[in-house]
């Protein structure tokens, strides 16, 4: 862990000086996770701003110094500044006026400190003054960090009463940072497992996939599920399944293929097309997720006896998927492309045969002997045809 952010890249970038001159150094601190990640060491892409300008003031100040703003979310206080390396979101300091565990009615503030109050995690409070890169730790967030501790800030379990989302949002973080497990928190986020039926299912899948995309989410997933969370989200998951993701998680890592969080997810699932359609639909999955969440629980033995010809119907992402849920080897498949079947139905009219079905039936059965040899060159393929054709 760094000691300050004065090496991290990220503080360089000339559209930050920007904004602060625009804005007014003291009015501003970047806040979040580009603080987090900094103090890390690890790579930062988005970079959040605090402020403690109404957004209108923010708008003002922007448009004098030439920098367009669109206001993505003004009524909650936040406005995009749109600079040459990158878009910043900047937040006007709040505090929460009501929550219902989904939303929250705002306020806006002029304390650094009642904003910090509001946040979820300490790790997630730390504030870095824009010229000094001095931070700001209200709630002990830097010792967290350094013990790779994921603590509310407060109380667990009022935090969680404020937006239900915090319980999936706790075993994200400790996931990702966390080392010691904070007894507090797990002891609400069991406790309090129930309220996530509140949520809305996009917000749930967000939460999940982001989780399933870590390097290893199985320890995570393991304890959400003997704590009673796991099955209020995925009720299909029971220890079998969390014992498959365990599995498919060796799998990659043995055979040096990146996570993907759907063929995860797939791992967590029966090996049902039915059930996972009902899923994807339910986590309200995109046409791509569906298709590959519902493929891969297609699976079968079959699948790893031939894993070029898996892949040459089906494509090679789908293909991996299978045989990586299935345990098989899928490294024939890395940089592999599967080829195109050279031969068309005009070589087999001009052999005599009448266009129409013949020739389709034919052009089928020359296709899949080609693909069953491992796709031989030409010369095979023409062997093929002659065989077909005394065949007539």
């Amino acid at each position: 862990m760094w000691r300050d952010l004065t090496s991290a890249g990220w503080t360089q970038r000339a559209g930050l000086g920007q904004l602060a001159a625009a804005l007014g150094a003291d009015n501003i601190r970047w806040v979040g996770g580009a603080v987090r990640d900094g103090l890390l060491g690890l790579d930062v892409h988005d970079v959040d701003c605090a402020t403690m300008l109404t957004p209108d003031a923010v708008i003002a100040a922007c448009g004098r110094a030439g920098i367009r703003t669109v206001p993505t979310g003004i009524e909650h206080g936040t406005v995009t500044a749109i600079l040459a390396d990158g878009p910043i979101e900047v937040t006007t300091l709040r505090r929460d006026v009501a929550t219902d565990g989904r939303r929250a009615t705002i306020a806006f503030a002029s304390d650094w400190c009642e904003d910090a109050a509001r946040r979820d995690f300490t790790i997630n409070a730390l504030y870095a003054h824009p010229e000094t890169l001095e931070i700001s730790d209200y709630f002990g967030g830097r010792d967290d960090l350094a013990a790779r501790r994921v603590r509310f800030i407060g109380r667990a379990e009022d935090r969680i009463a404020e937006d239900h989302l915090r319980i999936l949002r706790y075993y994200r973080f400790q996931a990702r940072f966390g080392a010691a497990l904070d007894a507090e928190a797990e002891a609400a986020c069991a406790a309090l497992a129930h309220t996530l039926k509140g949520l809305s299912r996009e917000r749930i899948a967000a939460e999940l996939l982001a989780l399933l995309a870590l390097a290893d989410p199985y320890p995570t997933l393991a304890r959400m599920h003997a704590h009673g969370v796991l099955g209020v989200i995925l009720p299909e998951a029971g220890a079998d399944e969390v014992a498959a993701l365990a599995a498919l998680i060796a799998q990659e890592a043995a055979q040096g293929l990146a996570p993907d969080p759907i063929r995860r997810l797939a791992a967590l699932l029966p090996a049902s097309p039915q059930l996972a359609e009902v899923v994807a639909a339910r986590l309200r999955l995109s046409k791509f997720q569906r298709g590959r969440l519902v493929s891969a629980s297609a699976r079968s033995a079959a699948d790893a006896d031939n894993p070029r010809a898996l892949a040459y119907a089906m494509g090679v992402p789908p293909a991996q998927d299978r045989l990586l849920l299935l345990g098989a080897d899928a490294r024939a498949l890395a940089d592999w492309q599967p080829p195109v079947f050279p031969l068309k139905g005009g070589a087999i009219v001009a052999q005599g045969v009448s266009a129409g079905p013949a020739v389709a039936r034919i052009l089928k059965s020359i296709e899949a002997r080609w693909v069953a040899e491992g796709f031989p060159p030409d010369e095979r393929i023409a062997q093929i045809l002659s065989e077909e054709l005394a065949k007539i």
